[in-house]
């Protein structure tokens, strides 16, 4: 039979009302003071599916400048979360959640289902992020996505972002197979044992909890095509030995599918001081989003464009009005220098630009802005 989608009991019971939340989960201090006032929190992931990463990269440069500025009107801090489905619950649930690393297959798929409710008219995104991998991990017996019809394949937890994924991935290839319903660790344990054929995982890679399996656990990742029916949710992706050193052969690689990884937040513009926080956070994300390009930060954000779109769902009023003031700046600075190239070439004795080194040029760039801007204030 199909694999069914549906919340699990332990998902129900983090649940309360929304807009219902007790003096801990609102960041109240037994003094009534409230506890995260100039703080935002960012839940990611779990440890073993890597996104934990992400959320501890974007904090860490986030206070790290603050520091280094003397400017501390924000903190960010990370959480560790259980996985991106329960994640979006959390951010639309819990008030001492102000953002979540979720998938683009979890909030299309709660959209549809209507679920957790209108959640388009509640959410917004701040960032389309980069691409997860989902990762199709088999015995030694299965030499192909095909030989699954049939077989025991884990799945995750029940209404997890890894069973929609799941959902999405054998609707489109037209398998059915028996689910099971581990966590990461779990499946891996039975399928070095032999009680379940396959797993799937998802998440950055190198996922560490794969990439320390050795050869001699004899598993296997196996290629997932590409069928129509993918394209709407996922992109190709593709593994290689880099990545994997003992579950891809050198030189060999694995195409899969890659889920996009989205900054989430809620919507409410009611609530004044959390709008504000994101406010800060938006400004330092992207104004300083350079410095998460570089070592020891995870090698996928130089695979992030934050001024991407997610298809028909919107943008944070934040985000959206600092990329579009980025735009105008860069197109006012693009005229700025063709106005510069123009100066340098005119008559006289001045030399052509090709003549002049780049130092040269942004030198004389930075006077003629100078110049101007002394033109226009007389």
């Amino acid at each position: 039979m199909r694999i069914a989608l549906a919340i699990g009991l332990a998902g129900l019971c983090l649940l309360r009302p929304y807009g219902v939340a007790n003096s801990a989960e609102s960041g109240a201090g037994n003094d009534g003071s409230p506890l995260n006032a100039g703080t935002v929190t960012i839940m990611s992931g779990t440890t073993f599916d890597g996104t934990a990463v992400v959320a501890r990269d974007i904090a860490a440069m986030i206070n790290r400048a603050d520091l280094s500025s003397g400017d501390v009107s924000l903190r960010a801090v990370p959480m560790i979360g259980q996985g991106p489905a329960q994640t979006l619950r959390d951010v639309l649930s819990l008030g001492s959640v102000d953002m979540g690393v979720t998938h683009s297959t979890v909030l299309n798929h709660y959209a549809q289902s209507g679920e957790l409710g209108p959640i388009k008219d509640r959410l917004v995104y701040v960032a389309k992020l980069f691409n997860e991998d989902l990762h199709l991990l088999a015995g030694a017996d299965i030499t192909t996505v095909e030989d699954l019809n049939g077989k025991t394949v884990n799945v995750g937890p029940n209404g997890s972002a890894t069973e929609i994924a799941a959902q999405i991935l054998f609707d489109a290839l037209e398998l059915e197979v028996e689910a099971a319903h581990l966590d990461e660790a779990d499946a891996v344990a039975k399928l070095k044992s032999g009680e379940i054929e396959a797993t799937i995982l998802i998440g950055t890679t190198p996922i560490a909890g794969l990439a320390q399996i050795g050869a001699d656990a004899h598993l296997k990742l196996l290629p997932v095509p590409y069928p129509q029916g993918l394209e709407d949710d996922t992109y190709p992706a593709v593994l290689t030995h880099g990545d994997y050193p003992a579950l891809i052969e050198s030189g060999a690689r694995v195409d899969t599918v890659g889920i996009c990884a989205v900054l989430v937040a809620l919507g409410d513009k009611a609530d004044a001081d959390r709008q504000a926080k994101l406010a800060l956070f938006v400004d330092r994300f992207f104004s300083r989003f350079d410095a998460l390009l570089q070592p020891p930060n995870h090698a996928k954000w130089r695979d992030v464009n934050f001024a991407a779109t997610l298809e028909d769902w919107q943008r944070a009023p934040q985000a959206q009005a600092w990329i579009d003031m980025a735009r105008s700046t860069a197109v006012a600075e693009a005229r700025e220098r063709e106005s510069f190239k123009a100066f340098l070439t005119q008559t006289g004795d001045v030399v052509a630009p090709d003549s002049v080194s780049d130092a040269d040029q942004e030198k004389l760039f930075r006077a003629f802005k100078a110049w101007s801007k002394a033109q226009q204030s007389n």
